[in-house]
């Protein structure tokens, strides 16, 4: 790793390859930093080593990411896996830790490319061993082939759901059930939106397959699913919900739960670019242009990471960044990224008219982001519950910082990755306001866990 760079890419996902080759291929000099010890991102994690039967129960989407990682390899941009960022400001100087060893790296331009996390969202039971994210079951698939040997139940509400459990479904795997929390109010909002979802079909159409499989399969599939609680001592025994006015149990030694995903924001918040509140996402995003450009001159973000959009659009959006990353560094002229831009900047509008109908369609339930009850815990870190916030606002504490002073919510390991948008909920729930109104956590260097050795031995050039 050299200390300079003219463009550092971070978040080796069809965003930061598409970014990454984009711009090395106009003849920047260009890093490629990521944590995995493979590139591909969260969607196409493994995607160089995984056994091809594996890679067949995936699916042709997750296949893709073969093509994005042997452009990458064959290009002249420099991967550099293991790599934790720690820190980025506003000039573009990242602190990295890389082999045990934490030094800081400069580069003129810097694009984020990190990506989505799951969306947390706390309900009865939440915390139990054997209640996981269904995107942990997919990357445990992905990277180890492990899949559920005693069965699974899948609950919450998004398009992960009915891909992981078509994913389950071809590796053998026993789907017990799948529990739909959508509401039916989320139905009337999304109708408007399909004469335009139509003219991105064949997102419909993957997804009425996925449907039409696990129907085939005879899983049970569940709608409008409510109260819903995982059940257990020790660890979970059971799923308890409502189902049209009816109490059922499923017996289950196995909840995997998705909700959605949001824009992982730490390190843009951290470089200080301006984020706004998106309504129809239900998320803090970056400010940015179509060309992923902040409002800070050396900061980008492509992908999911400035607004959910899937894979395909953060595959257009991480050529984008990198045709702009080229432009401002003197490669070409704004003529010619104007010109090479235009198809990718078509076809991301043709791949995002699917998404306000999904947004509307997999919005979670208000009552449970905004109304979870007092002894839920909101931050597993430091084990502060949503009466604990309650208790906080009751008190004139009014702000997630300010609950986090109060409480020390957001403070532990994960740095309020787990707990921010709860809290933030929770907060607008209580005080009868937008979640946009409520300032969201402060983001503070480092964003990873660091050693005192680690700092002390700080490479600076």
């Amino acid at each position: 790793m050299k200390a300079r760079y003219e463009l550092a890419v971070i978040g080796a996902g069809p965003a930061g390859l598409s970014a990454a080759v984009t711009a090395a291929a106009h003849g920047v000099d260009t890093v490629l930093l990521d944590e995995q010890s493979g590139p591909g991102g969260q969607i196409y994690r493994n995607i160089e080593a995984i056994p091809v039967r594996r890679a067949e129960h995936l699916g042709d989407e997750y296949q893709r990411g073969a093509e994005l990682v042997q452009r990458m390899r064959a290009s002249s941009a420099q991967w550099i896996a293991d790599a934790a960022v720690w820190a980025l400001d506003s000039r573009a100087e990242l602190g990295v830790i890389h082999k045990g060893q934490a030094r800081l790296l400069r580069a003129e331009r810097a694009i984020i490319a990190s990506g989505a996390q799951e969306r947390p969202v706390p309900f009865p039971g939440w915390t139990l061993p054997g209640v996981m994210n269904a995107g942990a079951g997919q990357i445990l698939m992905k990277q180890a082939g492990l899949v559920p040997a005693d069965g699974v139940v899948l609950a919450g509400s998004g398009p992960l759901l009915l891909l992981l459990g078509w994913q389950y479904l071809r590796a053998g795997v026993a789907v017990q059930a799948l529990l739909d929390v959508q509401p039916l109010a989320n139905w009337l909002r999304a109708v408007p939106q399909l004469p335009k979802a139509l003219l991105a079909r064949h997102y419909l159409t993957k997804g009425l397959r996925y449907k039409r499989d696990l129907k085939a399969a005879g899983i049970p599939m569940l709608h409008g699913v409510q109260q819903l609680s995982a059940v257990g001592g020790d660890r979970v025994h059971a799923v308890e919900f409502r189902h049209r006015g009816r109490r059922q149990r499923v017996d289950t030694g196995l909840l995997l739960t998705h909700f959605g995903v949001i824009p992982q924001t730490h390190l843009s918040r951290a470089s200080g670019c301006r984020h706004r509140w998106d309504a129809t996402q239900q998320c803090w995003r970056p400010a940015t242009d179509p060309w992923g450009a902040t409002d800070l001159p050396t900061i980008s973000v492509a992908g999911d990471g400035a607004g959910i959009g899937g894979a395909r659009t953060a595959e257009h959006a991480g050529r984008l960044a990198g045709l702009d990353a080229a432009c401002r560094l003197g490669r070409i002229d704004v003529a010619q990224r104007d010109r090479l831009g235009r198809q990718d900047l078509s076809w991301m509008r043709q791949d995002l008219w699917i998404r306000p109908f999904l947004d509307a369609l997999f919005r979670p339930p208000t009552v449970m982001l905004r109304h979870p009850s007092d002894e839920q815990l909101l931050c597993r870190c430091e084990e502060v519950t949503a009466g604990d916030v309650r208790r906080a606002v009751g008190a004139g504490h009014r702000s997630p910082n300010a609950v986090k002073f109060f409480t020390r919510s957001g403070m532990g390991p994960c740095q309020g990755r787990q707990c921010a948008e709860s809290v933030a909920q929770l907060i607008a729930g209580e005080m009868g306001c937008a979640p946009g109104d409520v300032e969201p956590y402060r983001v503070r260097t480092p964003l990873k866990p660091i050693t005192i050795a680690e700092l002390a031995n700080l490479q600076t050039s």
